[in-house]
């Protein structure tokens, strides 16, 4: 008999513990549950560029913030986009991540079919004013800040004494299309460059493909015949035909959205030895970002954010070969003029407007 007092009054006390005020009950499904994330890619993974790095943010998220993220290759046939963002759409996915202009089309026209769910845009923003798209979340980035400092950095190497610089004041720079966000990294560039110098002549071709790298190597390879001794790429996968075309006629290359060096330097050393820096778009960590916002209960849809040198939205890679390869003036020349356009010292130019 005492034996069953002792154990009803454990199990009572057991119970008014779990009640108590202020405790919160949890049960073990909450406890396990994870927001689902997934990542559309309208192309492919492999550019050591700008899906890589997208793909890299939600990896870090996964990491770090415990979210269940997955990501789907969509392949570069843009009849297949719409309809794969409205199958994903109608899963289980909580989140849903897309990226660059070509998708601003397709989210705007799924986005309010499922106002349950939530989607993130990056490197480009959707037209608010046409209204329910209270659920996208839209990243811009201000390239044309960062490219104002390989610019600037660029015309001091063309007019230095460093081992593959020529004597011509003549840079190159390759889109991968003639649209808005390219010509804001050209702009960029250009008025960097001229900053230091305004008889840098800058070249500039466009390959009209960001997946054709024979093509952007093709026309890098005209640009230093023409007398450029280093060029900048801004064309995705085509732009790894630039660094190619570097290693080719051993010139310098400016890599773009993900540390090229980086990317490229195990397998394929000699072409990295040639990249001097890359101009970061720091789309994993804007990533990163807009999912812990999610998950503080931060994140503000329904509106477009630009992220720059300030919130380091952009960047210049800092690695051993900028460091091996640059010097120490040029870098430092590098860093001061940052701190100017973050102070608002220096205002660059934009192909967006004011």
């Amino acid at each position: 008999m005492k034996k069953a007092l002792l154990v009803l009054l454990a199990v009572v006390l057991l119970v008014s513990v779990a009640v108590a005020p202020g405790c919160k009950k949890t049960t073990t499904t909450e406890t396990q549950k994870k927001v689902k994330v997934t990542l559309y890619i309208n192309g492919t993974l492999g550019d050591k560029s700008f899906f890589d790095s997208a793909n890299r943010g939600l990896e870090m998220a996964v990491k770090d913030l415990g979210v269940d993220g997955k990501v789907i290759e969509g392949g570069y046939d843009p009849a297949k986009w719409q309809p794969d963002l409205e199958q994903l759409a109608q899963g289980d996915s909580e989140i849903i991540i897309i990226g660059t202009w070509q998708m601003v089309d397709a989210v705007t026209a799924v986005a309010p079919n499922h106002p349950d769910k939530k989607f993130i845009i990056f490197d480009t923003s959707v037209d608010y004013s046409k209204g329910n798209l209270g659920n996208v979340y839209s990243i811009l980035y201000k390239q044309n800040e960062a490219s104002f400092l390989v610019g600037a950095l660029a015309a001091m190497i063309t007019t230095s004494n460093m081992p593959l610089a020529n004597k011509d004041k003549v840079i190159g720079f390759l889109g991968g299309m003639d649209i808005p966000v390219i010509n804001d990294f050209k702009v960029g560039y250009i008025q960097g460059a001229h900053y230091i110098n305004p008889d840098v002549k800058v070249l500039v071709s466009y390959a009209a493909s960001f997946n054709d790298p024979a093509k952007g190597k093709e026309l890098v390879l005209a640009q230093y015949d023409q007398g450029a001794d280093i060029a900048f790429n801004v064309a995705g996968e085509t732009g790894l035909g630039l660094i190619d075309a570097a290693k080719e006629k051993n010139k310098y290359a400016i890599g773009v959205d993900s540390d090229q060096y980086i990317m490229l330097k195990d397998k394929d050393p000699e072409a990295a030895s040639h990249i001097v820096t890359s101009m970061m778009k720091n789309v994993d960590k804007s990533i990163y970002r807009a999912l812990k916002l999610y998950l503080e209960g931060k994140l503000e849809f329904g509106k477009a954010e630009s992220l720059g040198l300030a919130e380091d939205g952009v960047g210049v890679a800092d690695n051993e070969n900028y460091q091996k390869l640059v010097p120490q003036e040029f870098r430092d020349k590098v860093n001061e003029l940052a701190q100017k356009i973050i102070k608002g010292e220096i205002k660059v130019d934009t192909a967006f407007g004011s």
